[in-house]
C-alpha cells in the first residue's frame, strides 16, 4: 500500500509541482490549501497572495489534473491566534518578526502535522525549497539548505525538529526554480508561469504599519542621534525597523542616516550612521536545535540574521537563558524580534529570536 501524503498546496507553481513529483512517484497524494485569512482579508485580497479565494482555486484545478482529491482546511482561528496577534504585538513592542517562521512553527508543521495524523497520512510535503537527510549511524534527520541558493527557505524552517522532519517531505529541495516551472509545464499544470508571491500572505498590499496602525500604534515621539540628541519626530515605531532608512523624514543633510534601535519604553528612535547600525555581539533567546540538542559550544558558526541576508561568521555561546553571537566583523542593523539562524557550512543547526544587541 502506497505511503500516503498530505501536500500543503498555496496554489503556486512551487506546491502544486511537489504534488505532481509526488503522485508521479506512487505516494498517495491529497491536496490540502490552508484558509486561513480573517474575513475582512478576504474581500480585498488580489494578486498571488496565498491562500486567497483565486489561489485556493487554483490548487483545486491542479489537483483535478492530478487525479487527487483536494481539501481546504479551515485554520483561520489557529493562524490568527499563532501569527497575525503576535505578529500585531511585537511590532508595537518596537520588534520585527518574521510570520513564516510563526506560521511553521505552529500551523504549517503544527497543526496540519495533527490533521495528518487523524487522517492517517504518513508524511506531510510542502514546496519549500530545503533538504533532509538522515544521518546513517544515529538515524536523526539533518536540515540542509537548497540546491537552488536563490530560492533557499532553510531559514525559515528552522524551528522543525525531529518529529517533524521525520514526517516531512521537501521534493523540491534537489531542483532549480527553473526546473521546477518546466516540470510545471511538462506535467500540464494551469500555475507554471504564475508570478511568486512577494509579500507577508496576511499583508496582500505590502503595508506592515498600515495594518498594524489598523489595530494599535505606538504613537508619536522622538527621534534622536546616538549622542542623544533630539533630530525629530516619528508617528510610531511600528513604521520603523533597525537598517531602515527611508520614511525618517529628517530633512536635508550630507550624511546618510539609518534606524539604529528603538525603544518601546520611551517610545524612541535612535538613528545614526551604517556603521553605528552594525552590532558585534547579539543575544538570542527561545533557541530550537535541529538535532534537539545543542552543539559543543563555544563553536564557529555561519549565521543568517534576517531572510536572504548572507552568511556572517560568528561564534556562538550558551549562555543560561539562550545563545550569545560573537561576530568577527559587526553583522549589519541585527532587529529584535527577528530571527538568527545558525548553520554549519549547509546544514542548519537552529535558530531562535534575537533578544538583544549586547555590543556595537
Amino acid at each position: 500500500m502506497p505511503s500516503r501524503v498530505l501536500v500543503a498546496m498555496s496554489g503556486g507553481v512551487d506546491s502544486s509541482v511537489a504534488a505532481a513529483l509526488l503522485a508521479r512517484d506512487g505516494y498517495d497524494v491529497i491536496g490540502v490549501t490552508f484558509n486561513q485569512w480573517p474575513a475582512e482579508l478576504m474581500a480585498r485580497a488580489t494578486g498571488n497572495g496565498c491562500c486567497t479565494p483565486d489561489t485556493i482555486d487554483d490548487a483545486r484545478r491542479v489537483c483535478a489534473i492530478l487525479g487527487v482529491p483536494h481539501y481546504v482546511i479551515d485554520y483561520r482561528r489557529e493562524f490568527e491566534a499563532a501569527v497575525i496577534d503576535p505578529w500585531i504585538t511585537s511590532y508595537l513592542n518596537g520588534q520585527t518578526p518574521n510570520p513564516c517562521v510563526m506560521c511553521n512553527r505552529t500551523v504549517r508543521f503544527g497543526s496540519f502535522l495533527t490533521r495528518a495524523n487523524e487522517l492517517g497520512a504518513d508524511f506531510i510535503a510542502t514546496g519549500h525549497y530545503a533538504r533532509i537527510k538522515t544521518d546513517e549511524t544515529s538515524g536523526r534527520r539533518r536540515l540542509f539548505t537548497a540546491r537552488d541558493p536563490g530560492k533557499d527557505q532553510s531559514y525559515v524552517l528552522h524551528v522543525l525538529g525531529q518529529r517533524q522532519l521525520a514526517r516531512t517531505l521537501f521534493p523540491l529541495g534537489d531542483l532549480t526554480k527553473r526546473q521546477v516551472r518546466r516540470l510545471a509545464a511538462e506535467f500540464g499544470l494551469p500555475v507554471a508561469l504564475k508570478a511568486d508571491s512577494q509579500e507577508i500572505c496576511f499583508v496582500p498590499d505590502n503595508d506592515h504599519a498600515g495594518y498594524v496602525r489598523a489595530h494599535g500604534t505606538t504613537g508619536p515621539g522622538d527621534i534622536v542621534d546616538t549622542a542623544g540628541r533630539l533630530v525629530g519626530h516619528h508617528d510610531g515605531l511600528e513604521a520603523f525597523t533597525p537598517g531602515q532608512r527611508r520614511g525618517l523624514n529628517l530633512g536635508g543633510g550630507s550624511a546618510r542616516r539609518y534606524v539604529v534601535e528603538l525603544d518601546p519604553e520611551t517610545n524612541r528612535l535612535t538613528v545614526g550612521s551604517r556603521d553605528e547600525s552594525g552590532a558585534r555581539q547579539i543575544v538570542v533567546r527561545d533557541v530550537h536545535w535541529v538535532a534537539d540538542a545543542p552543539p559543543v559550544a563555544p563553536c564557529s558558526v555561519g549565521v543568517r540574521t534576517r531572510y536572504r541576508m548572507p552568511l556572517e561568521d560568528a561564534t556562538l555561546v550558551i549562555a543560561p537563558d539562550g545563545v550569545t553571537l560573537e561576530f568577527g566583523d559587526p553583522t549589519w542593523a541585527p532587529a529584535p524580534g527577528q530571527s538568527a539562524v545558525f548553520y554549519a557550512g549547509d546544514e542548519v543547526l537552529g535558530g531562535g529570536t534575537i533578544a538583544a544587541v549586547t555590543a556595537r
